[in-house]
C-alpha cells in the first residue's frame, strides 16, 4: 500500500504544479491507471481534515478501490491510508469515486460506487456505503447496496446496477438537506439507445448519451444505519437533466450529453449548476423548487451577453465561498488547442488550469456573473508514466478551514496536492456589475 506524503515518489514530477501541500505520493513501480482520482476532502465533525479518493494500481483497473487518510494538522501531513472495500474475486467487482456525507450527529458516511462485474464496465454500479462513529479513525460497513435510481437510460434489468457515479462533495441546499449531483450514461440495452447509436466509428461516442440529476440525503442528519438512508431523486419524473449536442450537425436533436454537475446554493435559496460538455463551453441550469426542476440549460456567460466561458469536456468544479463569492476553475479554451482534435480529445485538451471568481447578480436572467480567468497552473504538456498523459483533470475539492482556503486535486490522475487560493491572489478579479 502507498504511503501519504511519502516524498519517495517514482517521480519528482509532482512539483511541477506548484503545490502547497501533498496528500499522497504513489512511490511504486509506475503502472498505475489512477493513482489519485476524484480527491474529496472535508473537515471532521472534530476539526480535522479526511480525504477519500479512488486508487488503482493496475493498468486495467481490475484493483480500483477507495481510499481515505487524516491529517490532523491541515493537510501537512497525512496517516498512512486505508481502504474501505477491497476488490472481489470477480473481474470488474471494484469500488471507486467515493464521496463524504457528514450528519449533524458527527456520523462520517462514504458512499461509492460498487460493480458487481455484470454490465458494461466498473460504473455499472450500485452505491456501497461504510460509516465511522469516532471522526474517521475506524470505518464499519453498512451492509447495504443502494441502487442508482433508474431512468430511460438505465439498463431494462434491474440487477445490473445504472451507469452512473459522483463526483463532488455535496452542499447543504436552502432548506439544509444534503444535495449531491451525478452523471448517468445510456446503457447500450436501455430504451433511448438505438436512436442515438450509428453504425460507423466515427461517431461511436454517440453510444454514450448522458446526463445529470441529483440525490438528497432527507435523513442524514439523524445518523441512521445506511440501509435507513432515505434518498429523494431529482429531478422530478424519468427525465434527467440534458444539454443538447451543437458542435456536430449530424447529432439527432434529442441526444444530450452533459457531465458531472457541480450544484451551489444561491442567496435566494435558488440551486445553480454547471456542467461539462461537448459544445466546448460549460453548460448551466437553475432550479428554483429545491431541485424539483430546472430552467432549460444554456452556456453559461461571464455576464449576461457576454462570451460564454469555454470549456473541453473536462471537469468544471464550481465552489461556493464562506464570504459569498463563487469560484469557478475552467481550462478557458474550446478544446480545439494543444494539438487535440476537439473538445473531446481529453488527454490534450484538459490543460493548462483557470480560475474565475463570481458573485451573486439577483436581478440578471444568469444569476452568477464572473470575473475574467486568471491562469492557475499547468502540467507544461509533460505526461507521468506509464500513460504519459499530460492532462489536469479537476476532480477536485475545496476546504476553508482555520483561516486557509485549500483547493485538493489531482495532478494528472497520479499526485494528491493541495494548492493555497488566497485572498491576495484572488485580489483584482473583477465581476461585472
Amino acid at each position: 500500500m502507498p504511503v501519504a506524503g511519502d516524498y519517495r515518489c517514482f517521480s519528482d514530477d509532482w512539483r511541477r504544479t506548484n503545490p502547497d501541500l501533498v496528500l499522497f505520493l504513489p512511490r511504486q513501480p509506475p503502472q498505475f491507471v489512477e493513482a489519485v482520482d476524484h480527491v474529496l476532502v472535508d473537515v471532521t465533525p472534530g476539526g480535522d481534515l479526511l480525504a477519500v479518493w479512488t486508487f488503482g494500481a493496475k493498468a486495467d483497473a481490475s484493483d480500483q478501490t477507495v481510499l481515505y487518510a487524516r491529517s490532523e494538522d491541515g493537510g501537512r501531513t497525512w496517516s498512512r491510508p486505508g481502504e474501505f472495500d477491497p476488490p472481489g474475486p470477480k473481474y470488474g467487482q471494484v469500488a471507486c469515486f467515493g464521496f463524504p456525507v457528514i450528519s449533524r450527529t458527527g456520523r462520517i458516511y462514504v458512499f461509492y460506487n460498487k460493480a458487481a462485474g455484470v454490465g458494461t464496465n466498473y460504473t455499472s454500479s450500485f452505491l456501497r456505503c461504510s460509516y465511522s462513529d469516532d471522526d474517521g479513525r475506524s470505518w464499519m460497513p453498512g451492509n447495504v447496496d443502494i441502487p442508482y435510481r433508474r431512468s430511460l437510460l438505465s439498463h431494462p434489468d434491474p440487477s445490473v446496477g445504472t451507469n452512473a457515479l459522483v463526483w463532488q462533495k455535496p452542499i447543504r441546499d436552502a432548506r439544509d438537506r444534503w444535495l449531491v449531483g451525478y452523471t448517468e450514461w445510456s446503457s447500450l440495452a436501455a430504451e433511448r439507445p438505438l436512436a442515438v447509436r450509428k453504425p460507423d466509428s466515427s461517431a461511436k461516442d454517440f453510444n454514450s448519451e448522458c446526463r445529470c440529476g441529483f440525490m438528497r440525503f432527507d435523513n442524514i442528519d439523524e445518523g441512521p444505519e445506511p440501509r435507513d438512508a432515505q434518498i429523494t431523486w431529482l429531478p422530478d419524473g424519468n427525465e434527467l437533466i440534458s444539454v443538447p449536442i451543437t458542435t456536430d450537425p449530424d447529432a439527432p436533436a434529442d441526444l444530450s450529453f452533459c457531465q458531472e454537475p457541480a450544484v451551489a446554493l444561491l442567496p435566494d435559496d435558488r440551486l445553480f449548476t454547471v456542467m461539462r460538455t461537448r459544445n466546448g463551453q460549460i453548460w448551466y441550469t437553475v432550479s428554483d423548487d429545491h431541485g424539483r426542476s430546472w430552467r432549460p440549460t444554456e452556456m453559461l456567460r461571464y455576464s449576461d451577453g457576454a462570451s460564454p466561458l469555454e470549456n473541453p469536456v473536462s471537469p468544471t468544479p464550481l465552489f461556493r465561498l464562506r464570504d459569498g463569492r463563487y469560484l469557478q476553475f475552467l481550462q478557458n479554451h474550446d478544446g480545439w488547442g494543444h494539438g487535440a482534435a476537439g473538445p473531446t480529445d481529453s488527454t490534450r485538451t484538459r490543460r493548462p488550469q483557470f480560475i474565475s471568481v463570481g458573485e451573486f447578480r439577483p436581478a440578471a436572467h444568469q444569476p452568477i456573473w464572473f470575473s475574467e480567468p486568471k491562469f492557475l497552473f499547468d502540467t507544461d504538456g509533460v505526461g507521468v508514466p506509464p500513460f504519459y498523459r499530460p492532462w489536469l483533470s479537476m476532480y477536485a475539492s475545496l476546504t476553508e478551514h482555520n483561516g486557509e482556503r485549500v483547493l485538493w486535486y489531482s495532478d494528472r490522475k497520479m499526485f494528491g496536492l493541495g494548492r493555497f487560493i488566497t485572498d491576495d491572489m484572488l485580489a483584482g478579479m473583477t465581476v461585472p456589475s
